[in-house]
């Protein structure tokens, strides 16, 4: 089986001028299995969403080499990162991403409508994402119409909506309270596991991590096995 990730010796270097460059990557060892939720925990500034950034392809890492999805991502344009992102991947943010013009259903579709999908399966599938999350009936709704917890399901039903093999969760319940925080976890772990996608979620919160099958610690740019750290 290929695996979802394969990281080895990542490194990440911010050089700001004459300042002293800031190691943001330290020699990151990862794997991530098809169908694995991983959780990566870690205190603010450790590094957590500069790893979610390479893991994605939106920025690059200066040394090691990063395998997605069977891609080397060193050997990828950026047009071909970005078309990675769109069809195999999703990703969820703890700020929602949502675009404020577009209708709930038209934010889920997004991903579908940069991919030139037809405009019937983009509402086809956007509808059934939305049911997915349990917003059905909700596709023209206006997105400040809709709770945090609301705003956050169709984050998730945005990311899943292509059906990807990756997911990528960055904090997505940091602004939630702990009812809503736990049931969003459950929702996005049994989302991905029917479709046997990877899973990786950053988080700041221990009982966030302790929901996924392998725990990791990160801090000062370095990546531990919790069995490890």
């Amino acid at each position: 089986m290929t695996a979802a990730v394969s990281c080895r010796s990542v490194s990440r270097v911010f050089r700001r001028g004459s300042l002293p460059p800031v190691v943001a990557l330290d020699s990151i060892d990862l794997d991530v299995q098809p169908g694995e939720f991983v959780a990566i925990e870690g205190p603010s500034g450790s590094g957590k969403t500069t790893l979610l950034g390479v893991l994605a392809g939106i920025e690059r890492a200066d040394t090691g080499r990063l395998t997605v999805l069977g891609h080397d991502m060193g050997r990828l344009s950026g047009a071909e990162l970005a078309r990675l992102r769109r069809v195999r991947m999703g990703l969820v943010f703890q700020s929602f991403g949502l675009v404020a013009s577009l209708s709930a259903g038209e934010n889920v579709a997004l991903p579908l409508a940069l991919d030139r999908r037809a405009a019937t399966e983009r509402r086809d599938r956007a509808e059934a994402a939305l049911a997915s999350v349990g917003l059905g009936g909700l596709y023209e709704a206006r997105t400040d119409e809709l709770s945090g917890g609301q705003r956050q399901r169709l984050g998730i039903a945005r990311a899943i909506v292509a059906e990807p093999e990756l997911v990528l969760a960055d904090e997505p319940t940091g602004s939630l309270d702990n009812e809503t925080a736990a049931s969003i976890l459950d929702l996005l772990a049994q989302r991905t596991a029917a479709l046997s996608a990877g899973l990786i979620l950053v988080t700041h919160d221990p009982s966030s991590a302790a929901r996924a099958d392998t725990r990791y610690r990160m801090r000062d740019g370095r990546l531990s096995r919790e069995s490890d750290a």
